[in-house]
């Protein structure tokens, strides 16, 4: 039963969730919010929805680059290198980000008679992006229950997986990870060195994928 709306960003744990929950998702929504990687990001999302017959939208949210603070934001030099462990990653942080877009995807639920929303935020974020722990998944999906009148959940299956579990859960439904994104930085191709790079690339190994990613720095 189509009940669900996806939140997608074109990145390998969205686009997993995507084909992993297809049969239970009505509209896929991305969001543009001004990241140095949007544009990287949102083809890959738009195509997949294709393929799937999966009804995709987009919805702006410019606010988000005109008044929040996050190297995101900032222009590919701004991003630093290393992995997310690093103290100097908080500078990633787009403040309440998954807050915000969860909000507006739990009321296009509403108004279409959808129950739920999903998304696909997995163990590795929670050090560092508070609105990707499960206390934040628990307590937004109670918010949302108690503020819509058909009780909307929020659903993150992937919460308890580590980024290698999602790559060997895409290896088994056959996904190409070469048509995601996932460098912050936003270039033609992958930095390689960024944090989200080097935990793509070491999920993909873990998962014993051979990695398809054209990477600036090898």
């Amino acid at each position: 039963m189509k009940d669900s709306i996806l939140i997608l960003s074109g990145g390998m744990d969205s686009i997993t969730l995507l084909y992993d929950h297809q049969e239970s998702i009505a509209l896929a929504l991305s969001f543009d919010y001004g990241s140095n990687h949007n544009a990287r990001e949102l083809p890959f999302a738009r195509e997949h929805c294709r393929r799937l017959g999966i009804e995709h939208i987009i919805i702006p949210l410019t606010f988000i680059a005109q008044h929040f603070n996050s190297s995101l934001l900032s222009g590919s030099d701004a991003i630093p290198e290393g992995h997310y462990e690093n103290a100097n990653m908080h500078s990633t942080v787009v403040p309440f980000r998954n807050g915000i877009m969860l909000s507006v995807a739990v009321g296009m639920a509403e108004s279409r008679g959808l129950r739920h929303v999903m998304m696909a935020n997995h163990s590795g974020d929670h050090a560092i992006y508070p609105d990707c722990r499960d206390t934040f998944v628990e307590a937004f999906s109670q918010a949302a229950q108690a503020g819509t009148y058909l009780g909307v959940s929020l659903v993150a299956p992937y919460t308890t997986l580590t980024k290698a579990d999602i790559a060997r859960r895409g290896k088994a439904l056959g996904i190409d990870y070469a048509e995601t994104w996932s460098c912050y930085k936003g270039l033609q191709r992958h930095c390689g060195r960024c944090a989200t790079c080097l935990e793509r690339r070491e999920a993909l190994a873990a998962a014993g994928i051979k990695d398809p990613t054209d990477y600036l720095e090898d």
